[in-house]
């Protein structure tokens, strides 16, 4: 367990190892009982502040309790606990009742014998489509040698099941907005438009991959704030966007190009294209806001709007 402030090299290896398999998502209901759902998947938000995001069915019975919960936790099962993710999958009066939990550091429910689990503070909850991505701040984490238990096309998948069995390549897709002197860094898509910087990311973790694409760039910027949140339904993609500061220079690859719908006229990506544009006209009003939803149609959250 960590304490505070937490270690933000021994946060990011748990997100790197940890950002996909079966969780069990916790927190405490209005009369202190315990409630949970089985998710297949969670994303890093950031490191600094230490911000992680799931999401709960809007038809979920649950949600209002988990919106109003001053916290959750995220449980990542470990390979011998397909019947903790069966349990929480299915309908049951009490879920925790033959599952040993105690409270986290910060007051979420944790289950024993976990490979891995996250206790956060509630940040933001925020309606994305059919359902609520709810953000969390980490306020305690520990990750433990008990392999991970995974889920594919259907079926439980663990680290002893060959690599055959096991999806090619990772969902989620980052891009970086780097911002400098009112314009953006753009490059070629190879397909004779442009596109911001961006990657696939795999078990390194989001930040990590954020970091390692802005150093391939050439210049100077610190990771970030999230900008936009949103699934590519065709593709079964997640897209993160991040705004990112950077020095003015010369990058490696690309050119600053004005942040105007003009200047962005040539993004060959629909989505991608549309969010630089409203980015450019709330750098105009200096009114910022966080989209999420799919890559056709989705809610902008406006900073400190709850």
């Amino acid at each position: 367990m960590t304490g505070t402030p937490l270690d933000p090299r021994a946060l990011r290896d748990a997100f790197g190892c940890f950002m996909t398999g079966v969780t069990v998502v916790t927190a405490l209901g209005p009369d202190g009982k315990p409630l949970g759902f089985t998710a297949n998947s969670f994303s890093s938000v950031s490191l600094d502040p230490p911000l992680l995001l799931v999401s709960i069915a809007n038809s979920s019975i649950n949600r209002a309790a988990f919106e109003s919960a001053p916290g959750f936790a995220v449980n990542i099962l470990a390979e011998g606990q397909k019947d903790v993710s069966a349990t929480f999958a299915r309908p049951v009066e009490d879920r925790f009742a033959t599952v040993y939990w105690r409270k986290g550091p910060v007051g979420s429910p944790l289950i024993a014998g976990v490979s891995a689990w996250f206790d956060c503070t509630l940040e933001q909850a925020v309606a994305a489509g059919d359902h609520t991505i709810l953000i969390g701040r980490i306020g305690g984490f520990e990750a433990t040698p008990a392999p991970g238990l995974g889920y594919y096309r259907g079926a439980y998948v663990t680290p002893a099941q060959t690599a055959a069995q096991l999806p090619t390549g990772p969902d989620v897709v980052i891009s970086a907005i780097l911002e400098a002197g009112g314009q953006i860094l753009l490059m070629d898509d190879g397909q004779g438009g442009l596109t911001l910087p961006t990657a696939r990311v795999g078990r390194e973790g989001v930040q990590t991959a954020l970091a390692q694409l802005i150093a391939a760039t050439g210049l100077t910027a610190a990771p970030g704030s999230i900008y936009a949140v949103y699934e590519d339904v065709a593709q079964g993609r997640q897209h993160i966007a991040f705004r990112c500061a950077a020095e003015t220079g010369r990058p490696a690859r690309g050119a600053f190009v004005d942040l105007t719908a003009e200047g962005v006229a040539d993004v060959t990506d629909p989505a991608m294209r549309v969010m630089l544009e409203r980015l450019a006209d709330e750098a105009r009003i200096g009114n910022y806001g966080i989209y999420f939803g799919t890559h056709e149609q989705g809610r902008v959250q406006r900073t400190g709007e709850r």
